[in-house]
């Protein structure tokens, strides 16, 4: 593992109340190359406040892969196609990645190449 100076692998939170979301989420996410992978989790149950009344709901908890220079992009996009009118998006820089891992996360989250 390396301490990293240069480029950070960022790791991106958020939960959706529906399971085909969560996977629609997900691919769409790794198929723009806005994240190198996305880990969809098994339901969990969220307690929170919402409009001043204590809710209590069943979600997906999704975790993308990403860099920190894709990393506006992403949730810009995440935003966009998120249901909630208030979602969750949480970013938490690493403080350190495998070197090899953090080569595959850069590779896949590129932006493509333009048409030549």
């Amino acid at each position: 593992m390396s301490a990293e100076p240069g480029p950070r692998t960022v790791l991106v939170t958020t939960t959706v109340a529906a399971e085909d979301t969560a996977a629609e989420l997900a691919r769409t996410l790794v198929g723009e190359r806005l994240a190198a992978c996305v880990h969809v989790s098994a339901p969990i149950t969220s307690t929170y406040v919402w409009q001043a009344k204590l809710e209590t709901a069943r979600e997906w908890v999704l975790q993308c892969k990403t860099t920190e220079a894709r990393l506006a992009a992403l949730m810009t996009r995440l935003r966009a196609l998120h249901p909630y009118q208030v979602p969750e998006i949480v970013a938490v820089s690493a403080t350190a990645t495998d070197p090899d891992y953090l080569a595959w996360v850069t590779e896949n989250t590129a932006p493509p190449s333009p048409p030549p």
